[in-house]
């Protein structure tokens, strides 16, 4: 694979075209692998539009989902049936209407404490990958969706965490999260998020510039460290745009 190198920017018009744009994408890396195709889904509210297109009538048959595995790259260490549990959205959302039940992997969290339970995913995800070290030659995922926090956090990698610098881990537990809801978090790090042929960012809204201009600016904070060794994409709207680049790049 490539050196991680800058992120490509794409601008839409609005949340719906970024999400058809985002779709696309997903089937793109899809079509591009003729064998197992491995997807890591992000939480929050950014993905939702996704997939719901992904689970619609029109993009479903589209899919194989024989040869697709999804994962999470992070997760609020609370039960599965609580509605702020990311994958138990993306189960209800699109998931488990058509997605065979073992190509689906949460990350549990059932476990004691958030630490067993990042060190349960990570054994899930060595397995899958047939190794306890990443080739970066052979990625982990064919596409790792991502969204941006308020504060420049992604997955739950939070600016200033010790997390963001873990290189041996595949999976933390975060204690506390630094922004609502401030419940404990199981994430990857970045190495793993970064064995992939794709990260796409899903970036939307007005509330999202300020973070935006920030991240455009180079500021050192998770989501810009966060890069693919493939090729890594900010899809971005009109309305989280700073007004300097309004209109696009």
């Amino acid at each position: 694979m490539a050196v991680a190198g800058e992120p490509k920017l794409i601008v839409v018009a609005d949340p719906e075209a970024l999400a058809h744009a985002a779709a696309e994408r997903v089937m793109a890396r899809i079509a591009a692998n003729p064998g197992r195709i491995a997807i890591c889904l992000t939480g929050g509210s950014s993905p939702k539009k996704l997939y719901q297109l992904l689970g619609s009538e029109a993009w479903r048959d589209k899919i194989p989902w024989d040869r697709v595995h999804w994962f999470i790259g992070d997760e609020r260490f609370v039960p599965e049936s609580d509605p702020l549990n990311n994958m138990t959205v993306a189960r209800a959302t699109f998931l488990d209407r058509n997605a065979p039940a073992g190509h689906i992997h949460p990350i549990p969290t059932a476990a004691e404490n958030p630490d067993k339970s990042a060190e349960a995913y990570a054994r899930k995800l060595q397995a899958f990958y047939g190794s306890e070290s990443l080739d970066p030659a052979r990625p982990l995922f064919d596409m790792v969706l991502m969204g941006a926090g308020p504060d420049g956090h992604t997955a739950s990698l939070f600016p200033g965490y010790p997390a963001v610098d873990e290189t041996v881990r595949w999976v933390v537990g975060v204690p506390k999260a630094n922004v609502a809801p401030f419940v404990p978090r199981v994430s990857l790090t970045l190495p793993p998020l970064a064995s992939c042929r794709e990260m796409l960012f899903e970036i939307a809204g007005h509330d999202k510039q300020p973070i935006l201009t920030r991240l455009l600016n180079g500021e050192t904070l998770p989501a810009v460290r966060a890069r693919s060794n493939g090729e890594t994409v900010w899809m971005v709207d009109q309305t989280a745009l700073p007004e300097g680049i309004r209109g696009g790049r």
